[in-house]
């Protein structure tokens, strides 16, 4: 865990990326971009053959982006913009008053860009109350566990209205959207690591692949398939 004192975006250029901080998980597959505000204190795991960039904005640029972690899509644009602004071989320190012109001038569009990006539903929350820890811990050693919310509340001691008033106050989402947000971001996981549609559908508790298919495209906008074919594991 770490924080930065200017806010940062971090992009996959290859891989599946995951930036954790105490509001949640941001899930950032290779069609996405994360924001992380300045002081936020983080960490980052890589998923699969992973190229991870980071680009920090200057506080003048930052204030045009939101103050909380976010994700966003990443355009053409936004992609090639990123790839040369951490292109290793264009260093700010290094680069002479033109480059440094040019760079800025890049982090300026890069902003444009994610100014008019809508905010992605990437981000799992994380739970703060004992009894959704609980329910979490157990979802996330067993994404495939189909146990009902009311059948989770008779293990842990609490009633099925009392969690899903919870899940909707504490973490802005009914308990079968949080799990489902759980369930793609280990299928995502799993796709880096090379397995298949079927096998990761049921590995993430999804009886057939079609619903699986479904899920996935209505959250990252793509099949598995396509998703897995563009970024194949290595």
């Amino acid at each position: 865990m770490h924080s930065h004192p200017r806010g940062h975006l971090v992009y996959a250029a290859r891989g599946i990326l995951s930036v954790h901080t105490d509001r949640g998980t941001s899930i950032v597959p290779a069609n996405r971009v994360a924001w992380t505000p300045a002081g936020f204190t983080h960490y980052h795991r890589t998923h699969g053959h992973t190229d991870m960039r980071i680009v920090f904005l200057p506080a003048s640029l930052a204030r045009h982006v939101p103050t909380h972690p976010a994700v966003f899509t990443a355009s053409g644009l936004v992609r090639e913009i990123l790839l040369t602004l951490t292109d290793s071989r264009d260093d700010d320190r290094v680069a002479g008053a033109h480059e440094r012109a040019a760079r800025a001038r890049l982090r300026r569009v890069l902003v444009d860009e994610l100014r008019e990006a809508p905010e992605q539903p990437l981000i799992l929350p994380e739970p703060h109350d004992d009894r959704l820890q609980a329910i979490a811990r157990m979802l996330r050693e067993n994404p495939a566990d189909t146990t009902s919310l009311a059948e989770f509340g008779r293990k842990i001691g609490a009633g099925a209205r009392t969690l899903s008033r919870l899940f909707h106050d504490e973490l802005g989402m009914t308990f079968y959207e949080w799990r489902t947000q759980l369930r793609i971001y280990h299928a995502l996981v799993l796709l880096a690591d090379g397995h298949d549609t079927t096998h990761v559908a049921h590995a993430c508790g999804w009886a057939n692949p079609s619903g699986f298919i479904a899920a996935f495209a209505d959250i990252i906008g793509t099949t598995p398939g396509r998703y897995r074919a563009a970024h194949p594991a290595k």
